[in-house]
């Protein structure tokens, strides 16, 4: 009886060791470490959040099985070199990549490096950085933007419907990022809707009320914002110019409708950053970028500032209200 009790302290004594050693192997396994880079200046942005908790609902956990790198370039993309360069000293896993700018210097930091576009180019494979949608090759992978001349038209189409009778309307233009591929594809969309279009080139913040000065001189009766980290960075500034201007606007992303825009029409920001937080699960998981076929945003959300319409003088369509996925009221 006495030899089988001691048998069993013994057995128990092995287990406790056993845990305690796999405990500790597992504490000193290193964090897996994801480096993150957008234009947000500040890591608490809706944005990242949901990417955070993307990561948390996959059983990816800050301070436990990882680590982010979080770093802005707060609208200032000449920083984005140096960005990259903190990163690679940083030893990431994997970069993520908010953003066509930031996409294009992870990619000329890195050939190895797994990175991960959250609304990359529209066209990736004809901007040179992946081989094809469904098999990238390389390092590159993630979540392209829609294509151009699909979402410009309906931008365009919800402004004509939310302002019946407009034919000129003005487009905000970051002349640092904006392109001659995204101006044809405008063009094209607005001639489609019978529309007059017109740019009003701004270069930095300094730009922007020239630029609504501008707009009066056009006849502008509404305002297109294409999307940019210096609009995004300033868009309580272009809520509020617009409105002094009497220009209903309408944007990319819901940040917008909520800073006072009028409308706001594209990729759903939170989903866009959870598929990209799937995208890294699977690449810590051993996958390899070149072997995940890049996607194109599966879910757009129109909002509408019911406020904003009202301080304009706007009674908007009831069937355009019935559309909107959210009415900030």
């Amino acid at each position: 009886m006495l030899h089988r009790c001691v048998e069993i302290m013994l057995l128990g004594a092995l287990g406790i060791s056993i845990a305690t050693l796999s405990s500790n192997a597992q504490a000193s396994k290193p964090l897996a470490r994801i480096g993150y880079v957008s234009a947000n200046v500040a890591p608490a942005a809706p944005s990242f959040e949901a990417f955070r908790q993307g990561l948390q609902e996959l059983g990816w956990i800050e301070g436990q099985n990882i680590a982010l790198e979080w770093r802005s370039t707060a609208g200032q993309d000449e920083l984005l070199p140096n960005l990259m360069t903190e990163l690679l000293q940083h030893k990431v896993d994997v970069i993520v990549a908010g953003g066509p700018q930031a996409t294009r210097a992870a990619k000329q930091a890195t050939s190895t490096i797994p990175i991960i576009m959250i609304g990359g180019d529209p066209d990736p494979v004809a901007a040179g950085l992946i081989a094809s949608l469904a098999r990238p090759g390389g390092n590159l992978t993630g979540v392209a933007t829609a294509p151009p001349e699909l979402l410009r038209g309906k931008q365009l189409e919800l402004l004509k419907e939310a302002v019946p009778g407009i034919s000129r309307v003005a487009v905000l233009w970051d002349t640092s990022i904006n392109t001659a591929e995204l101006w044809r594809s405008i063009q094209e969309a607005a001639r489609s809707l019978a529309v007059q279009i017109q740019r009003l080139d701004v270069a930095d913040v300094n730009g922007l009320e020239g630029a609504f000065k501008a707009s009066q001189g056009m006849g502008a009766e509404a305002l297109l914002i294409m999307e940019s980290p210096l609009f995004t960075l300033h868009r309580a500034r272009i809520a509020e110019l617009a409105l002094d201007h009497r220009l209903p606007s309408m944007a990319l992303f819901k940040r917008l409708a909520e800073a006072g825009c009028l409308m706001t029409y594209g990729p759903s920001e939170a989903a866009l950053v959870r598929s990209a937080a799937a995208y890294v699960d699977k690449i810590l998981k051993g996958a390899k970028p070149g072997d995940l076929p890049v996607e194109l945003p599966a879910w757009f959300e129109l909002v509408v500032n019911l406020k904003t319409a009202q301080a304009l003088g706007l009674t908007l369509p009831t069937v355009l209200l019935f559309q909107a996925d959210e009415v900030l009221r």
